[in-house]
């Protein structure tokens, strides 16, 4: 009695009849190779189909929505998922981009029933050549989208075997057009396009339908290895495989000799399009990405969450253009390195289009350059001292000797040569550099710098994070100095110490010996003799003029002998600073802690909001793809009336889905309603006190001096009387810091190198991080009316003498006024007859532009 075909066992025999013709054409001459060949495949097939997908299951393409950062004034700031994709029908598709892709990829892919013999045989003959090594090539259409739905890139015969068979499952589930239909849209295409119809938007801006033939043969040029072939990362590249497509094309006729040329001198668009991104800020967006994928899980990209930051755009694009300038106008101080790379240059090739250019030329060309600088190669060298140079787009520019002529040449990193004379002391013909266009309206030499830098700013009322760059480029260093970088803060750091003190009791008034000191310390492993950074000392100093000139000595006798190193490490600890800031040693004084951006920021900001400890927070609102609140920031504020900025902002109803250009009118139009009611908002959590109001008062008027007539009055140049800030310079010159601060905002800069060497000569707070600072204000405080805090109750004002910080008499000469807390003002009768100290610190032969160094 025989035993009737279950389904799967006749679907198996009826696929195994084309499978066995091919065999037998593939197979060869003989008989016995003939039933050889029918058995291996057969026994190939039940080897290999129980593990085989069901090919209906093609038919399921997720449409992935990607992740949205925005700014909390709406801007789009990054769209963060793996895939952008938009379905089609094979109707939608035209006619010749139907033809690239076949002419590309697969001839014969309307006569072949999913595995074509002749490519079979091409590949086996390859491996015959290549000893066996198993490489691409061979497989139809059908067989790639088979490998990219169920299996992976693996060059292995298992994987070419179930290849084949799953392409036979699909040939006989699909017709033709669909299997195209389904190939067009699940094909990768680089910069996160998936499906052609993605791929039209992201790299022409185009419908599908509006393609012309040049653009259809370079999105089927650019299968093979998308990430090699794309024209965004290459436009070489690009031009290549475009040009082997339209030449397939040709050869098939499926276009014309004019049609050809007119599609192989088509100019290759190299411009990324898609979403739009309105706000540059990598460095948040990568924070925003971390977090929702520590929530969601891999979900997060592909789920459609929109995040709304704290981030205010024009702040943001503030820090960017500031950090950027900075750092730029830095390397210049420290010579030219010289160029990117030198090439041979032909007499006739300038006079050549770019595209006939060779190709390792091109290719240098196309090279990414970072922080928006752009690559160019030099052609002529001028008469009258500028030089001419190609960019990338074949575009000519003339960069004068007013470019050209800060191009000390570099030595080492401490000193340069000598100043050129001529544009032959900077540049060759033939060398590829790096050029920028400058707001004068002239090209100028660049390059990337080898230094990095940081600037953050946040609201001191909540702790958002309103703008934040954690370095020169995100694309060639993801690592965010903001947050990761833990430095030493050096002088920066001496207003927390000065807070330490006065809750100890000292006053502004203080004086304090500026003498050497010298420490034996187990925890320093050596004797520690601190310096100032003239290397003199000043004697007997007020605190308040002591940190206006950031005077180490100082700093160090008021932690050890005023204020104690545990006193001052609690009191500290208060400010949102962890252990490794607080060394509960003599170089506490000096910053000789590590401490990010970040927690500088955080602490300076307690300093701004009058002594409350508010969180950085740079998540403001998260919702689903149908704009349902999922999350939204509650942080505690500073706010004494309980009336809290945050319980105005600009939130979205999470009842009513929205769509996202509703949510971004809502977020630009929004305007706080000063006539709140307090008490409808007294569930608003208030931040705890971290120090007395008189506290923050009296080191905030303190810091203002610093930038009236200290190591900060560069910043006079803002016209502001709000500012409070320091300068901070670390060891050996290896960071240069800069923190400032009014009522509404604290911001704070970082420069130095990754690897902690030194910046260089002269490269101190007050020369390297504040004119970032600087430039920074300039943008965030234009138009935005003076406000700093307001002198809380227990302050008085008592007039003193200037050498001995005693309360003057009626009619004393040289008396200057002082603030202090009730009961805090001293008592003493006697004023000793020291010389002025104070009249003037240019007088005492310290430079006032220049920031003490840290020697420890």
């Amino acid at each position: 009695m025989h035993e009737t075909d279950s389904p799967n066992r006749k679907s198996r025999r009826l696929a195994l009849r084309p499978l066995l013709r091919c065999a037998i054409l593939t197979i060869g001459l003989g008989t016995t190779a003939v039933v050889g060949g029918v058995t291996a495949v057969v026994g190939a097939y039940y080897y290999a189909a129980p593990g085989l997908p069901e090919a209906e299951t093609i038919r399921d393409i997720p449409l992935q929505i990607p992740l949205r950062v925005f700014s909390r004034d709406g801007r789009l700031v990054s769209e963060i998922g793996e895939r952008r994709r938009i379905l089609i029908d094979y109707e939608d598709v035209p006619e010749h981009v139907l033809q690239a892709f076949i002419a590309a990829e697969d001839r014969r892919f309307f006569e072949h029933p999913g595995i074509d013999y002749q490519g079979i045989l091409r590949s086996f003959f390859r491996l015959v050549k290549s000893g066996g090594q198993i490489s691409g090539g061979g497989s139809t259409l059908t067989q790639q989208l088979a490998r990219d739905y169920f299996l992976n890139l693996e060059q292995t015969y298992v994987r070419k075997l179930r290849e084949a068979f799953l392409a036979w499952k699909i040939e006989r589930e699909f017709d033709k057009e669909q299997i195209m239909a389904l190939f067009l849209n699940k094909m990768f295409f680089g910069q996160r396009a998936y499906g052609v119809a993605a791929a039209a938007r992201v790299y022409f801006n185009k419908p599908l339908a509006q393609l012309n033939v040049a653009e259809a043969a370079t999105l089927a040029g650019v299968l093979p290895a998308p990430s090699r072939y794309n024209p965004v990362r290459s436009p070489a590249n690009a031009r290549m495989r475009r040009g082997y497509v339209l030449g397939r094309m040709l050869d098939l006729g499926y276009i014309d000799a004019e049609t050809y040329e007119q599609s192989i001198s088509w100019p290759m668009e190299s411009t990324l399009h898609g979403a739009a991104v309105e706000l540059n800020a990598p460095y948040v967006a990568e924070m925003v990405r971390r977090e929702m994928l520590s929530r969601y899980g891999e979900a997060a990209y592909t789920a459609g969450y929109q995040v709304v930051t704290a981030l205010d755009s024009r702040l943001q694009q503030g820090a960017n253009y500031a950090l950027r300038n900075g750092l730029l106008e830095f390397t210049r101080r420290r010579g030219y390195r010289g160029p990117v790379a030198r090439v041979e240059l032909d007499e006739a090739l300038p006079a050549t289009p770019l595209v006939e250019w060779p190709i390792e030329i091109r290719e240098l060309l196309d090279a990414y350059a970072p922080g928006g600088l752009l690559n160019a190669v030099v052609v002529t060298l001028n008469a009258d001292d500028s030089a001419t140079a190609i960019l990338r787009d074949g575009e000519s520019v003339t960069l004068p000797w007013q470019g050209l002529s800060w191009a000390n040449p570099y030595v080492d990193g401490v000193s340069t040569g000598p100043a050129p004379e001529s544009v032959a002391d900077v540049l060759q013909v033939g060398d590829v550099i790096r050029v920028m266009p400058t707001t004068s309206g002239f090209w100028a030499l660049a390059q990337a710098p080898e230094a990095q830098a940081a600037i953050v700013s946040m609201d001191p009322e909540d702790g958002a994070i309103t703008s934040l760059a954690g370095g020169f480029d995100f694309a060639t260093s993801k690592f965010n100095r903001v947050t990761q970088a833990y430095r030493q803060p050096g002088s920066s750091f001496k207003p927390f110490i000065y807070s330490a003190a006065l809750e100890q009791g000292n006053t502004a008034a203080t004086v304090v010996d500026d003498s050497p000191v010298v420490i034996r310390s187990s925890e320093l492993e050596a004797v520690w003799r601190p310096l100032n950074y003239s290397g003199r000392f000043y004697g007997p100093t007020r605190l308040r003029e002591a940190l206006t000139r950031s005077m180490n000595l100082v700093s160090v006798r008021l932690l050890l002998y005023e204020t104690g190193i545990r006193n001052a490490v609690r009191h500290i600890a208060k400010f949102g600073f962890g252990d490794t800031a607080l060394p509960p040693n003599g170089s506490l004084a000096l910053g000789g802690g590590n401490a990010t951006p970040l927690d500088m920021v955080q602490a300076y900001a307690t300093i701004a909001n009058g002594g409350l400890a508010i969180k950085p927070y740079v998540i403001d609102a998260i919702y689903d793809a149908e704009g349902r609140t999922l999350y939204r920031a509650d942080p505690a504020v500073a706010c004494e009336a309980c009336v809290a900025k945050t319980a105005q902002a600009p939130f979205f109803d999470a009842a009513e889905p929205m769509a996202l250009d509703e949510m971004a009118d809502i977020a630009l139009t929004y305007k706080p309603d000063a006539s709140v009611d307090p008490e409808l908002f007294a569930d608003v959590r208030v931040a705890e006190r971290a120090i007395s109001a008189q506290n923050a008062f009296l080191i905030q008027d303190m810091m203002r001096d610093v930038i009236r007539r200290g190591t900060g009055r560069r910043a006079l140049v803002l016209g502001r009387r709000d500012l409070s800030g320091k300068t901070g310079t670390s060891n050996d010159r290896r960071d240069a810091w800069f923190g400032g601060f009014n009522a509404d905002l604290a911001s704070v800069v970082w420069v130095g190198h990754d690897d902690e060497r030194p910046l260089g000569p002269r490269e101190e707070g007050s020369r390297t991080a504040l004119p970032i600072w600087i430039e920074f204000a300039r943008i965030a405080f234009e138009g935005v009316p003076e406000r700093q805090m307001e002198m809380p109750d227990g302050i008085v004002t008592v007039r003193i003498d200037r050498n001995t910080g005693c309360p003057a008499g009626a009619g004393q000469p040289g008396a200057t006024f002082e603030l202090f807390r009730e009961g805090h003002v001293p008592e003493c009768d006697i004023v000793q007859d020291l010389p002025d100290l104070f009249n003037d610190a240019s007088a005492e032969g310290e430079d006032p532009e220049a920031e003490p160094e840290t020697l420890f």
